[in-house]
């Protein structure tokens, strides 16, 4: 049976991390058996023209714009919903709930975000959302657990998919070039909490290393950041620079990477350094490409990065520690054989093929299980038909 795949989310020309999941999935389940459409949800400032495979446009500008989404989705055998807080309209979100529970289909919802101490209006939303949705998935294993434990959810609708992997490592065209210098790498939409100024804190105590290392800063700043505070976050860290020092060794690349160019730039990384301030991170896509690449990573104890580097692909640091992030950084660059130890490429289960495969399973799995339950209420009120001409 050819599953018709129903999409609810950020989408490109949208640029987000939210945006490039849910991409990679709809064209991954999209090449298999299945088909599949986007409605895609938008804020006022962005162009709301439908691209490829968007069938309908949800604008935060429009009011009750759920219905309209609602709509368009029930034109799909199974509804896969990107959920984060603020991405939909409503406060925390929450136009989204109604949606949800207009679906005629089964519907996943993939949690982005589960907090350790949400406010009682999202703890009271997240919870509404898993018991309207057939079923949730987290990203890890972390996520899951504080699912379970910290909110009132059904834990059998909740299922670990991982979040995918691009195949980096495969050779498309020329390998990127390795330089004598150290190359140190980030990249993701900048704004605070990115804990940049951190790492620049950092390779300020790395500057006696011979030769010293290079840092490339690479992605645009978040929408959001930008139409609050503009460039404000760049700005500073372009200060903190030059008063350190290391403004010479930064290479701000503010652009969108193509999966082609992005490719490129992780394999020619040393190591790539994940200094975010958020003590919540339960996923992280820039993590999880990097370890899929074999690139050894330097990340604070978020708890996405605690879960995946716990097998020794990486080392984690104090949250807001530069001396601790240096010399991690510098045991990486100084010792080959422990950087040949985390330079293992992921397993093909975290390949996009595979993950998608598991979205496939768990859609097939709702899609049977409701036309079961559908036949026993069908059966179910032939047989008060046929009792009740019978008592006639």
């Amino acid at each position: 049976m050819a599953v018709r795949y129903g999409f609810l989310s950020t989408h490109p020309p949208t640029r987000c991390g939210l945006a490039n999941f849910n991409s990679a999935l709809a064209a991954q389940l999209a090449t298999g058996a299945g088909s599949g459409g986007i409605v895609r949800v938008t804020t006022a400032g962005e162009d709301q023209r439908p691209g490829p495979g968007v069938v309908h446009t949800w604008s935060a500008r429009a009011v009750a714009g759920w219905q309209g989404a609602a709509e368009a989705l029930n034109a799909f055998d199974v509804t896969i919903v990107q959920h984060e807080y603020g991405i939909y309209p409503g406060p925390d979100g929450g136009e989204v709930l109604p949606l949800l529970r207009r679906l005629s289909g089964p519907s996943i919802v993939v949690l982005h975000t589960v907090l350790s101490a949400p406010t009682p209006g999202q703890r009271s939303l997240l919870e509404a959302i898993v018991a309207a949705a057939d079923a949730a998935v987290t990203m890890t294993d972390t996520a899951r657990n504080l699912l379970l434990h910290r909110y009132a959810v059904d834990p059998g609708k909740v299922t670990v998919i991982p979040h995918g992997t691009a195949d980096h490592v495969e050779r498309r065209g020329a390998p990127a070039p390795r330089q004598a210098r150290p190359h140190l790498l980030t990249w993701g939409l900048l704004g605070p909490g990115k804990g940049i100024e951190w790492a620049l804190r950092a390779l300020a105590l790395l500057q006696d290393l011979d030769p010293p290392p290079r840092f490339t800063v690479a992605g645009q700043t978040h929408p959001k950041v930008i139409a609050r505070h503009g460039e404000a976050y760049r700005a500073g860290l372009h200060r903190l620079g030059a008063q350190l020092g290391v403004a010479h060794t930064v290479d701000y690349q503010p652009v969108y990477h193509d999966e082609a160019a992005l490719g490129r730039l992780i394999r020619s990384a040393d190591a790539v350094v994940l200094p975010y301030d958020s003590l919540e991170q339960v996923t992280s896509g820039v993590l999880t490409e990097a370890v899929g690449a074999g690139v050894p990573v330097v990340a604070t104890t978020f708890p996405h990065a605690v879960e995946v580097l716990s097998d020794g692909r990486g080392l984690l640091v104090p949250h807001r520690h530069p001396a601790a992030l240096a010399k991690a950084i510098r045991r990486i660059l100084t010792d080959p054989s422990m950087a040949a130890r985390m330079s293992r490429t992921s397993a093909p289960a975290v390949r996009w093929p595979a993950v998608a495969a598991r979205y496939e399973t768990l859609a097939g799995r709702l899609i049977a299980a409701r036309a079961t339950t559908q036949d026993v209420a069908a059966n179910t009120r032939g047989s008060d038909s046929h009792s009740v001409r019978t008592r006639s």
